[in-house]
């Protein structure tokens, strides 16, 4: 299951509108470490100023990586995210998130290009 629902959150669900903040809350509670790997790498981004920030520390267990997975593979989920904190997200293989100034629309391009893709495999990443 990718998510923990609160029992108003599921009710609310089925009487109509989600409150995005209530969705962001779910998703921050049920993935805590795709929620701290996202917050970090805002801050770093906002810190540096930088046109992104990304991560290149595998996640510490397969719990852990999981939480990743399903985070950046859920439309929902992402979308929410990237309007929380005013970013846009991209994904490489099993760990390696970016969050990119809205802006940077160059930079985001040639991140999610299949030569980028490409250039960040190596061997060990193969069964992540």
């Amino acid at each position: 299951m990718s998510l923990t629902v609160p029992n108003e959150l599921l009710e609310q669900a089925r009487a109509g509108e989600v409150d995005e903040a209530a969705f962001v809350a779910c998703v921050r509670d049920s993935l805590p470490y795709a929620w701290e790997l996202i917050s970090r790498l805002v801050a770093e981004r906002e810190r540096t100023g930088a046109e992104f920030a990304d991560n290149h520390v595998p996640p510490p267990d397969e719990a852990a990586r999981g939480q990743l997975l399903r985070c950046m593979a859920s439309d929902a989920m992402r979308g929410a995210l990237e309007r929380h904190f005013g970013v846009r997200l991209a994904f490489q293989n099993c760990h390696r998130v970016a969050v990119f100034r809205p802006d940077a629309e160059q930079a985001w391009a040639e991140f999610v290009t299949p030569r980028a893709q490409i250039l960040n495999q190596r061997p060990e990443l193969v069964d992540c």
